[in-house]
């Protein structure tokens, strides 16, 4: 189809590009900016009078319960869309785990039936991500996983994660990973502090994320292999990427959006829709995340997307499932950290779009003739109010029901296909 989006705010952090021009979408790719390609006649027209016009976000973590759930994938397909999300990352920790080609096969097959985003699955590093067994990462590379993780937490053998990288560095396949020592994080369900102190709950001290960052930056050194670090939750952590990164180490790191703005004063007093995985720390490491955000040390956002059902997370707080519903609040709360920061707008969904794309070296998060036709049209400041019946997810749990928030996509592309 070709289709012509009109008078819209075009942002494209890729270039800096922030103007009102009109857009021309021709098939699946972008045809022009601003005049229309000779000879282009719009079978369709979109006016995005008082929008943006962006590209499509890019969420670095998103579960879909599938494996697990017959027909979820579905429907947090549609949460993506509903999101203005594009494109979604799918860790491995799926029942069971994407650990064999046949399930990576199955699920690349039922994304594309249902239409939603682009899928980008991960595969598991280990066999049943058990950490023990490495998995033929090159033959589910070969099946589409774009990258190989060991969800939780590192790999208690470190020889096992030293193989790791010196197989994905041969075949110059990336790692993520999460920066979490097993043995230093135990049982805790909060971040340590006054806050798990008070409430009696076990704690997971920051030392839990550093040490695992020495260990990982260490077998870098000595295997030149790419790394992305998934959800950084410490002061102390962003410093030592920083470090890292000035030293010249491949690595990548995220951060999740409600670590972006909540702290572990928001539990209250055991609120289980605030048992996130990793904790909420206090307000000095949730200003350290944003500092890493503005000077790059951080360099994208994800949603750490979780669709819980209530018998999940009804529960005491130390026995409820971490997690909390985030595809369709991923674009406020975005919104919302860069008007409290005074982030520029092309800045901010930089972190979900063109910096997303980098971390998956993907030709997309970018609004230039021939790019993809991933893009979301958005009204910035439309108010909506974060209620269960209005979440398209099969998750209606998140820290932010009830509240209202400004940024809602209007229109989600996909290939050029208008599938919102």
């Amino acid at each position: 189809m070709k289709l012509a989006i009109r008078n819209g705010r075009v942002v494209d952090p890729a270039s800096g590009h922030d103007a009102v021009v009109d857009l021309y979408i021709d098939g699946s790719r972008i045809a022009a900016l601003g005049a229309a390609p000779d000879g282009f006649v719009a079978e369709r027209e979109v006016d995005a009078r008082g929008r943006v016009v962006a590209p499509g976000m890019i969420d670095l973590c998103a579960r879909l319960r599938e494996p697990g759930t017959d027909g979820a994938l579905k429907t947090e397909m549609r949460a993506a869309l509903a999101g203005g999300v594009t494109g979604v990352v799918c860790p491995p920790d799926t029942d069971p785990p994407l650990d064999e080609p046949g399930l990576v096969r199955m699920l690349r097959q039922r994304s594309r039936e249902a239409e939603g985003a682009r899928l980008y699955p991960l595969g598991a590093l280990t066999a049943g991500l058990r950490g023990e067994a490495l998995e033929q990462i090159e033959t589910l590379a070969e099946v589409g996983c774009v990258a190989f993780m060991h969800t939780g937490c590192l790999p208690r053998d470190h020889g096992v994660l030293l193989s790791a990288m010196r197989y994905a560095k041969t075949f110059d396949l990336p790692l993520w990973l999460r920066p979490v020592d097993a043995t230093l994080a135990g049982k805790g369900v909060a971040a340590a502090g006054p806050v798990a102190g008070r409430l009696g709950l076990p704690s997971i001290p920051p030392q839990a994320e550093t040490v695992a960052l020495h260990t990982i930056f260490e077998l870098q050194r000595a295997t030149g292999a790419r790394v992305h670090l998934c959800r950084l939750s410490s002061a102390e952590g962003v410093e030592l990427v920083r470090q890292a990164k000035r030293e010249g180490l491949p690595v990548t790191a995220d951060v999740a959006i409600l670590h972006v703005h909540l702290t572990d004063v928001d539990i209250g007093y055991f609120d289980s829709r605030f048992r996130l995985d990793p904790p909420l720390r206090s307000q000095r490491d949730r200003d350290a995340l944003r500092a890493g955000l503005a000077d790059g040390t951080l360099d994208a956002i994800c949603s750490d997307h979780a669709p819980l059902g209530d018998e999940e997370k009804l529960l005491p707080f130390d026995e409820a499932a971490p997690g909390a519903t985030g595809l369709e609040t991923l674009l406020p709360l975005l919104l919302k950290w860069a008007s409290e920061t005074g982030t520029p707008l092309v800045t901010a969904l930089a972190k979900v779009t063109s910096a997303a794309a980098r971390v998956l070296r993907e030709d997309t998060g970018r609004i230039a003739p021939g790019a993809k036709a991933d893009l979301t049209i958005f009204d910035p400041v439309q108010p909506w109010r974060v209620e269960p019946e209005a979440l398209a997810s099969h998750g209606k749990n998140t820290p932010y029901q009830g509240y209202e928030l400004q940024g809602r996509a209007v229109h989600t592309l996909v290939g050029g296909d208008l599938r919102k």
